[in-house]
């Protein structure tokens, strides 16, 4: 997960998976000795991974006195069409559940939490807002076919989601703004 501020979040997961590998069953030494602790289940091990991120999100919004700008990704799993192994990452990633752990720490730290439309994101130039689906040069890679920009596509897809949320924020602080969808 990438922040508009450009900084990598949560990759204690992926170096997790990097990691696993088949255990032999716990054996001991001597009669009596305790068997050696299973390594924590996947989904607490999820869970509190999730409170971690969720945690470090709130604070830094906190701590610049800034809102949370997260994409609606209700439906994804059905919208989405992924390569096999894709699929398990995706499938596997509980992002509704971190959604709700941003939403409820953000609510207790007062810091605004806003949902927008993740369409066309990752085409979309954060500098121009020009949107063409050649602008993403590859997995990694975006150039603005528009006006030349250049960088990470995550970090430039961060950036719209950010921009996205600063116009989600004034419409929440009109009086009479449709609270439930935004941009």
């Amino acid at each position: 997960m990438v922040v508009s501020a450009g900084r990598l979040v949560g990759d204690k997961r992926s170096l997790r998976c990097a990691q696993r590998h088949p255990n032999p069953p716990p054996t001991t030494s001597f009669p009596g000795q305790a068997v050696p602790a299973e390594e924590p289940h996947p989904a607490r091990f999820a869970t509190d991974t999730n409170h971690v991120i969720a945690k470090r999100i709130v604070a830094e919004a906190e701590r610049t006195g800034r809102g949370i700008a997260l994409e609606n990704l209700r439906g994804i799993r059905g919208r989405v069409r992924l390569r096999k192994p894709q699929r398990a990452t995706l499938h596997s990633w509980a992002f509704d559940q971190l959604g709700r752990f941003i939403a409820y720490k953000a609510k207790r730290a007062g810091v605004l939490v806003v949902q927008v439309d993740p369409a066309y994101t990752s085409q979309a130039c954060s500098a121009c807002g020009h949107v063409d689906r050649n602008n993403r040069m590859d997995q990694a890679t975006f150039q603005c076919r528009s006006c030349g920009f250049a960088g990470h596509a995550d970090w430039n897809a961060a950036r719209n989601i950010a921009l996205r949320g600063v116009a989600g924020w004034a419409a929440v602080n009109q009086p009479n703004a449709d609270r439930r969808r935004v941009a």
